[in-house]
């Protein structure tokens, strides 16, 4: 059985994304991990063991009441969308978020991470530092969907595809593919084609021969703007889910420019599954 992880802080993002994990394992025919990460304020006397351990388990005690009343909330949505047959469990964890996810992924053999982010709009990289951001580039190699506050789950009929058709991006794509078709949705891939491109029209045909049998459509779109390209593809081909895959950089280049990847997870009012490589 596949396993979701879940991270939530109880906000309203986090349970609008909770209705596309619901969703997502029940397409993969998964179960849900509930993770909720804590941090605790030091004690005034940190040198001083029983104070320190009194403070914790008080605190602790309190996160595990508050994380029992909105597990109940959780379950009650999934009674409300007929899934309440889905399994669930849930983990509470002190310290800071993004360890927790890697810790979580490594012992549970997680398959998926559905996450909620608040996003925001254009392109200014307001975001960039936050939790489902710092994720992205995290060392995390599943997949993960980022679901904006702004998106409504309805039936997944269209999935995007983003590629440069590089020889690896072909196993990411029969991932998206298979998803497809559990959910008898179509798949249309996307490649900007700039002036500096380096593929070739027989790259171009080999892909297409090899998954001429898939629902998936390739379209190849000559602008040297890739990023309004795509956000013109969202809209006219009225994509439900955008796959993006993320790709390594150098160390100067990760800090001083985020990834393109990166800025979609906050600005688009649709879901985006993150591939990695």
């Amino acid at each position: 059985m596949k396993k979701i992880l879940f991270p939530t802080d109880f906000s309203e993002a986090a349970t609008n994304a909770f209705l596309y994990a619901l969703e997502l394992a029940k397409i993969v025919k998964g179960e849900i991990i509930l993770l909720h990460t804590f941090e605790l304020a030091l004690a005034d006397n940190v040198f001083d063991p029983i104070n320190y351990k009194e403070t914790y388990d008080i605190l602790e005690l309190s996160k595990f009441e508050q994380f029992k009343e909105e597990l109940l909330k959780l379950r009650s949505i999934a009674g409300s969308r007929n899934l309440g047959h889905i399994n669930m469990s849930h983990r509470l964890m002190e310290g800071y978020l993004i360890p927790n996810i890697q810790e979580c992924i490594k012992n549970e053999k997680i398959d998926f991470v559905v996450m909620g982010t608040y996003g925001t709009s254009g392109w200014k990289e307001l975001f960039i530092g936050t939790n489902t951001g710092e994720l992205i580039t995290a060392a995390i190699h599943v997949p993960l969907l980022i679901v904006p506050i702004k998106a409504k789950f309805e039936k997944i009929e269209t999935i995007g595809f983003t590629t440069r058709f590089r020889e690896k991006d072909k196993a990411a794509l029969q991932q998206v593919i298979a998803i497809a078709k559990k959910t008898n949705a179509k798949v249309k891939c996307l490649y900007v084609k700039t002036k500096n491109t380096d593929n070739t029209e027989a790259t171009f045909n080999n892909w297409k021969n090899q998954f001429k049998n898939d629902p998936v459509r390739f379209y190849i779109i000559p602008h040297e703007d890739v990023k309004e390209t795509i956000l013109d593809f969202i809209t006219s081909q009225e994509i439900d889910v955008l796959t993006m895959i993320t790709f390594k950089r150098n160390f100067f280049d990760t800090i001083f420019n985020s990834s393109f990847t990166k800025k979609m997870s906050n600005i688009s009012d649709i879901p985006i599954l993150v591939l990695h490589e």
